[in-house]
This record gives C-alpha cells, structure tokens and sequence, in this order.
C-alpha cells in the first residue's frame, strides 16, 4: 500500500461518493456520466482529489476518491454538484424536461471513508498497543 503524503504529513484517505440525481430520475446515461466525470475531473484534481473509480445507474452515480487532509470535502462537494448541475442542464437540454425544478442534484449525497483496513483491525491494532 502506497501513502500519499505533503509537507507535513503522510496520509491514505480515499472515499466513496454516492449523488443522486434530483427525484430519482434516471437521466444518466453513458455520454451524461462521461461529461459528469470528465467535470469531476477538472474541478477536483486542482484542490487535491484524485478520481479512481466513477460508475453510473441511471438515477446516481458512484464514486471513489483519495484526497489530501487540508480540503473542506462538503464544500467541494457541493461546488461539484452545483457547477456540474449547470453545465450538463446547458450542455444537455433534455434533461430538464425530466426535472420538475431547475436542479439536477438532490440535496442529500453518501460519503463514506474507505481506508486500507477494516475498521475492526484498526480497533484491535489500538487496543493492543503497550501490551508485550
């Protein structure tokens, strides 16, 4: 396992991603995902995230992740969901017949932490420290 470290400090944090599109609609398709991803991309990679993996339903998508320590992740996030919400309502004009309202994303969105090691090996790691 390979970390990622800074200046200060050396670290593995990678997530996963759940967003949803607006009222569960399946609007995605495969040229939909690819723009979104390409966005995810070029708006994320600037402030430290590094994309590793990016799937699609047609009402969500998933992603995984790493980023460095010092990025406000809900901030991000949420600048993503609104700057890609924009564009692909521009770029792909159908896609508001679909929509009640103007957003593309719901409001709500899953993160969830994927680190190198369960967490039940992390506990035992600690609990077993000082111990001979």
């Amino acid at each position: 396992m390979e970390l990622d470290n800074n200046n200060h400090s050396v670290f593995l944090l990678y997530y996963h991603l759940v967003l949803v599109v607006k009222y569960r609609k399946e609007v995605i398709d495969n040229n939909i995902s690819e723009y979104l991803k390409d966005h995810f991309v070029r708006l994320m990679e600037p402030k430290g995230i590094k994309l590793e993996e990016w799937n699609q339903d047609g009402d969500h998508v998933h992603v995984l992740f790493r980023s460095v320590p010092n990025v406000d992740l809900s901030k991000t996030i949420n600048n993503y969901k609104s700057v890609s919400s924009r564009l692909v309502k521009r770029d792909f004009p159908h896609i508001k017949k679909s929509l009640w309202k103007e957003m593309f994303w719901s409001r709500s969105y899953c993160l969830l932490t994927s680190g190198g090691a369960p967490v039940e090996t992390i506990r035992k790691y600690i609990e077993t420290q000082g111990m001979k």
